[in-house]
């Protein structure tokens, strides 16, 4: 674990997210978590008054997780292993205070996008937060699904699925073990926009 890595989870994490709004008693969905970088400080941020589920496709990161939660004595965790081609997210509707989207959405394809914004919605209480980190689009080391999109269009793509955006800033945060800036784009879901 680099020194940056370290930095982040002993203090700078939890500014980021308290940042962004992510507070005491929150209900959160770290939505592919991978090891935790962001699964960690959210449970910090939540307390034991709140909780966070830790969602990933592979197992590995989850348990690697789950054991740096238990050194840590977190208990507010819950991991939630999906299948690649699984897109519901098991949760209850409207259960969630906010959604991390954080470097994910270049490994998905435009159709399953849109699947998961939907889902994000439906979890999603009245209006609640979705937070996106969308690395890798065309002016941010271009790569996968968002390779051919900018900044605004992810934007708009999002804005499409009955969210609005609140609030964009550019800020310093951990990229595959690095520290990185880079665009956070927080949405807040559209009152009377229901569409379930």
């Amino acid at each position: 674990m680099g020194i940056n890595v370290k930095d982040w989870l002993n203090g700078e994490a939890e500014v980021f997210l308290k940042d962004i709004g992510i507070k005491k008693g929150d209900v959160v969905l770290d939505f592919g978590c991978g090891t935790g970088s962001y699964t960690i400080p959210a449970a910090e941020v939540v307390n034991k008054e709140g909780k966070v589920y830790a969602m990933d496709k592979d197992i590995k990161s989850i348990n690697k997780l789950m054991k740096i939660a238990k050194t840590k004595d977190l208990k507010n965790i819950i991991p939630l292993h999906t299948k690649s081609e699984e897109l519901k997210i098991n949760l209850e509707s409207e259960s969630i205070d906010a959604v991390l989207l954080y470097d994910v959405l270049h490994y998905i394809g435009a159709l399953e996008r849109k699947m998961i914004y939907e889902e994000i919605y439906r979890i999603l209480k009245e209006n609640g937060l979705l937070s996106v980190y969308p690395k890798h689009h065309k002016s941010d080391e271009p790569l996968g699904n968002l390779s051919d999109m900018e900044l605004d269009d992810v934007e708009e793509e999002i804005k499409s699925h009955y969210f609005y955006l609140q609030r964009k800033f550019y800020k310093k945060l951990l990229h595959n073990g690095d520290y990185n800036r880079g665009y956070i784009l927080n949405f807040r879901k559209k009152l009377g926009g229901n569409k379930y």
